[in-house]
């Protein structure tokens, strides 16, 4: 992701105008730097900006879940679900 430089705002002014940015961010899509001392220290992002990065984040998570699941049959690394069952009946 591309950060503009009309993007990057003192947390002071933040502090002030706070409406102001949330307004924008959740307008533009984009997130705003938030700078102390002139170094960036916080991300502000708006909500639907949010929930689509927490989405493809769930999304990457699963297909990591996946893929680890057919490394570990590629090893040999499972059981069979009747072995599974029979255990559990054991229990």
């Amino acid at each position: 992701m591309q950060i503009h430089i009309e993007d990057i705002h003192p947390l002071t002014d933040f502090q002030r105008n706070a409406k102001a940015h949330l307004t924008r961010v959740n307008k533009t899509g984009r997130p705003e730097v938030l700078t102390v001392n002139g170094k960036a220290e916080a991300v502000l992002m708006g909500k639907r900006a949010y929930e689509t990065m927490v989405g493809a984040m769930e999304e990457l998570a699963t297909l990591k879940s996946i893929q680890r699941g057919l490394e570990e049959i590629k090893l040999g690394k499972t059981r069979s679900a009747a072995k599974v069952h029979a255990k559990l009946r054991q229990l």
